[in-house]
């Protein structure tokens, strides 16, 4: 299958276009079921969502705070598989035409064979997987068969990586890089803050993909502000909770629903929040 990767390029570039920030959400596959997740996904990308990144659940999910940890713990006890997650992928994918990744660290992909997940994925129709816990230097053969299938490899830049370091990444990274906001586990916090701008200066120096900021981003006015200097604004942590809050999966939707709108207000009309 072709045109995966291209199809993330070109959302980002047309939101590039039209001067403002895409968003990118990410919900868990499997929340709160396998196919409430992917009708929850699916309202995300309805909503004003660009692109959407389905989360791998995971056993230990040590770079997460405890909201996603807590929804993959309720994933993983209703059952999902990997090949749930695909699943998510293809319909979320093929019912809004829209770019859906997968975010999931490195072991679920080694113990499931790099070469058939890859396939799976493209053919799922995924544009490809962010891999925060996959040190670039070991990334060879990944990314060896993610080119082969058309996929993304997108890697994670913390605040405190060094020049040489954002340079290793840069050149090694496709799609977009992922750039932390805070140090630290997801989560939500008050204010995006000067770090993230300033990662985002320090990582267009070393490269010209495009540059989407995460963790730490709850509402408008936050996605506005990060929207004023990065490429995109990605939401993780205060989607996961409107769906863990919700009494049950219609109101988990409304809320979704309504969230994401006001995001999406925030990226495309900043001067609203700023």
């Amino acid at each position: 299958m072709s045109g995966n990767i291209q199809l993330l390029t070109d959302t980002l570039a047309r939101a590039k276009r039209e001067n403002r920030a895409a968003l990118i959400g990410y919900l868990p596959a499997g929340i709160p079921t396998v196919d409430g997740g992917i009708a929850a996904i699916e309202t995300v990308l309805t909503s004003g969502a660009d692109i959407l990144e389905v989360g791998l659940p995971h056993s230990d999910p040590v770079l997460d705070g405890p909201v996603i940890q807590t929804a993959d713990d309720i994933a993983l006890r209703g059952g999902v598989r990997i090949a749930d997650v695909l699943r998510t992928v293809r319909e979320a994918h093929a019912a809004t035409g829209k770019p859906v990744l997968v975010m999931t660290y490195w072991n679920p992909i080694d113990r499931y064979g790099i070469e058939r997940f890859a396939t799976e994925l493209a053919a799922a129709g995924g544009a490809g997987v962010i891999l925060p816990d996959l040190p670039v230097q070991e990334s060879d053969l990944w990314r060896k068969h993610a080119a082969a299938h058309d996929l993304a490899t997108v890697f994670v830049v913390a605040p405190s990586s060094t020049t040489e370091r954002l340079h290793e990444i840069a050149g090694a990274g496709s799609g977009f890089l992922y750039a932390s906001a805070l140090m630290g586990v997801t989560g939500t916090r008050t204010t995006a803050g000067a770090t993230a701008q300033d990662l985002v200066r320090r990582i267009r120096a070393a490269t010209g993909l495009p540059v989407c900021v995460g963790i730490g981003i709850a509402d408008a006015t936050q996605a506005a502000e990060v929207a004023a200097f990065a490429d995109g604004v990605i939401v993780g942590t205060a989607l996961v909770k409107a769906m863990l809050d919700a009494p049950d999966a219609e109101a988990g939707r409304a809320a979704l629903g309504a969230l994401t709108a006001e995001l999406a207000t925030g990226v495309r009309h900043p001067s609203l929040y700023t």
